[in-house]
């Protein structure tokens, strides 16, 4: 089971960036999927999940109304859309699978089947 990322970049402060989470050798009909970034020097932590249940989503309270997580089954990827970027978003995204329908929280040893990361840096 491999997800695979894309969608990273460098932007200014108040930008914008999408990142796409894709699977490779199976479908992600059956599992939550959770985002996940770690700042240089900071521990790994949660972003956002999505149940593939009924697409409900949640969302630590850092990027409420600034970030939004969606998924296209049909295409087997999971989408985080991120605008008003801050200097304080820039790390490495990472995106994980549950292997529940429903999103559970961004607990990090809820998930596994990491992919590679992605860069995301803000700044002026």
């Amino acid at each position: 089971l491999q997800l695979v990322e894309s969608g990273g970049g460098s932007v200014q402060p108040g930008g914008s960036l999408r990142l796409s989470c894709s699977v490779s050798g199976f479908t992600l009909d059956y599992y939550a999927i959770g985002w996940f970034r770690q700042a240089p020097g900071k521990e790994r932590e949660g972003v956002s999940c999505i149940a593939s249940s009924d697409g409900s989503a949640y969302y630590v309270d850092g990027v409420k109304g600034r970030f939004t997580i969606s998924r296209d089954n049909a295409k087997d990827t999971v989408y985080l859309q991120m605008n008003n970027l801050t200097p304080e978003d820039t790390a490495v995204y990472y995106c994980a699978l549950d292997p529940l329908l429903r999103c559970r929280g961004v607990v990090l040893t809820y998930f596994g089947n990491w992919s590679q990361g992605t860069q995301v840096t803000v700044s002026s």
